[in-house]
């Protein structure tokens, strides 16, 4: 086949006067050098080990290229690496290379600022710890919140071995008590204060707060002072026979007593004839508490 020159001569010329416009393109920008704030991001770190602190998440780089490209750079295009597979427990230097920076094509990395940076690494431990639930706001008025409990009762956190030590507890998002009048039920997220420490497996546990009406407060007027273990042969005299006595506790069973149901007495046991000021005890029961008692003290004449 004979060769033609002038063959599909539109193509070529068109060819030629697109390599000499790309070419003029190229010539024409200008290499520059800025310098930007990347990301920091840190591989390989052993498993058995933990960063510590809160080390350096973005450092500076001098980089090179054309003006045009490197006006075009997104945040995260540009990110230096830093490899931790050979990292032991302790304060550690660590040097960022430029060669270990990702860069899109056509950009060139000249140096990293800071080239080395100090990283704290501690072993790896973990630790059972006891869930303890956060709660907000008041129940209804009369009543008072009572037992709180969560299920699961207890988390497992890991972290580094000096912060895992120092946990306590975890606690949980807070659960409304605002307004309540019956038991309050709620599914909440588990936590650590310490964002070094964190939970084997993120989970959620249910909090059980039980709301009881208030205790309430009451007087029971002229309740008998008794006495007891008075001596074979004695007679006693109380003043003033009776007492004021207040006692505490739900309102429903604080409304059936009356004052025969509150027991008040002195102790004589080993005294003989004589004046005295004793104190006036109340027997304990399990629907009320004793709260006070007037007069507190009574005078007990022995003859």
């Amino acid at each position: 086949m004979r060769y033609h020159p002038f063959r599909h001569l539109g193509l070529k010329v068109l060819a030629l006067a697109l390599a000499t416009l790309l070419w003029v393109t190229v010539a024409g920008e200008h290499i520059v050098e800025r310098s930007l704030r990347v990301p920091l991001e840190f591989r390989n770190i052993p498993g058995q080990l933990e960063i510590v602190g809160d080390p350096p998440d973005t450092v500076d780089v001098r980089v090179r290229g054309s003006s045009a490209i490197l006006s075009r750079v997104q945040p995260g295009e540009i990110v230096a690496v830093l490899d931790l597979s050979a990292a032991r427990a302790g304060s550690r230097l660590f040097h960022i290379r430029a060669d270990e920076v990702r860069a899109p094509f056509g950009i060139e990395v000249a140096q990293v600022v800071p080239p080395t940076i100090a990283i704290e690494v501690e072993k790896s431990a973990r630790r059972r710890i006891p869930v303890v639930p956060a709660v907000q706001g008041e129940p209804a008025p009369g009543f008072v919140a009572g037992r709180i409990s969560a299920n699961p009762a207890t988390v497992e956190i890991v972290g580094p071995d000096t912060r895992v030590r120092q946990i306590a507890e975890a606690t949980t998002e807070p659960v409304s008590l605002a307004g309540a009048r019956s038991r309050v039920l709620d599914v909440v997220t588990v936590g650590v204060a310490d964002s070094s420490v964190r939970l084997v497996q993120p989970q959620a546990a249910t909090v059980t707060v039980e709301i009881w009406p208030a205790p309430v407060e009451r007087t029971v007027s002229a309740v008998p002072v008794r006495w007891r273990n008075l001596g074979t042969g004695f007679r006693a005299q109380v003043t003033p026979s009776l007492v004021r006595v207040s006692i505490r506790g739900h309102r429903d069973a604080l409304a059936n007593v009356r004052n025969d149901a509150v027991q008040a007495f002195v102790v004589l046991a080993g005294l003989g004839s004589g004046r005295y000021n004793l104190r006036v005890q109340v027997d304990p029961s399990q629907s009320f508490a004793v709260t006070s008692v007037d007069p507190a003290v009574v005078a007990v004449a022995i003859k």
